[in-house]
């Protein structure tokens, strides 16, 4: 598979590429800085882009289709954490975040989706966080475009369902890294990476629209009426999948 990971400079993003490679398909990684030498030793196609940029968006998957074929596989990883206090954040620089995290996201999947529509299958998968639910003290762009990256997901699962159910959506959450938008105690970017790229190569139908954390899928709340109506149907309770890893 033609497989495109997007922050692949350092850390999440570079493991992955890496990983999705070592599994024996053509990867191209999109980054701002340090992509060659994040390649350097590999197959992986280095392409330099500025996700936050439709621009160069456009052109960096016209380079991807000229050198490896049509997109079959995106994982949306691009992002930046910018440490602001509310007080010292701009509304500059609050939607310049915006623009990577969010505009970059949709970007990427809307240049995705082109080769996607046309073959009536493909894979989406979005790096995000739970940084929404419960933020972190001078994090709120961060946080906010985090959130918005799952109701994304949600709106393009909306519109798509119905007339290409061979396109599959996902959310992931890796969890606490030990990378430089992390924290110095947190999991191995190349363990978490064999999660995603597991997650990213399985293209079960099922999948559409499933949250994950970590290796777990983290299955949506079940209300009294839809339990009523298991008992009722002698339906068994829904168990969470697993990724290998």
């Amino acid at each position: 598979m033609i497989v495109v990971v997007t922050g692949a400079g350092s850390g999440l993003g570079r493991a992955l590429a890496r990983e999705i490679a070592s599994r024996g398909h053509r990867v191209a990684a999109l980054g701002r800085a340090r992509i060659e030498e994040a390649t350097e030793g590999t197959d992986v196609l280095p392409v330099r882009c500025d996700v936050a940029d439709p621009a160069q968006v456009r052109a960096a998957f016209a380079a991807v289709r000229e050198r490896l074929g049509p997109v079959e596989v995106l994982v949306n990883n691009a992002a930046v954490h910018p440490r602001r206090d509310v007080l010292e954040e701009t509304a500059e620089g609050f939607m310049a975040t915006l623009a990577v995290n969010l505009g970059g996201a949709f970007a990427c999947a809307r240049e995705a989706l082109e080769d996607m529509a046309r073959r009536g299958e493909g894979r989406i998968v979005t790096v995000g966080s739970f940084a929404d639910l419960s933020p972190l003290p001078a994090s709120s762009a961060y946080a906010v475009s985090k959130g918005a990256l799952r109701t994304l997901s949600r709106a393009m699962v909306a519109d798509l369902a119905d007339r290409f159910p061979g396109i599959v959506l996902s959310d992931w959450m890796p969890g606490i890294l030990a990378t430089r938008m992390g924290v110095e105690g947190g999991l191995d970017p190349a363990v978490a990476a064999r999660w995603g790229a597991t997650l990213a190569l399985w293209r079960d139908p099922s999948l559409n629209g499933t949250l994950w954390e970590m290796d777990r899928e983290v299955l949506p709340p079940r209300g009294l009426k839809g339990r009523l109506a298991d008992r009722l149907l002698g339906r068994g309770r829904r168990v969470a999948r697993r990724l290998d890893g």
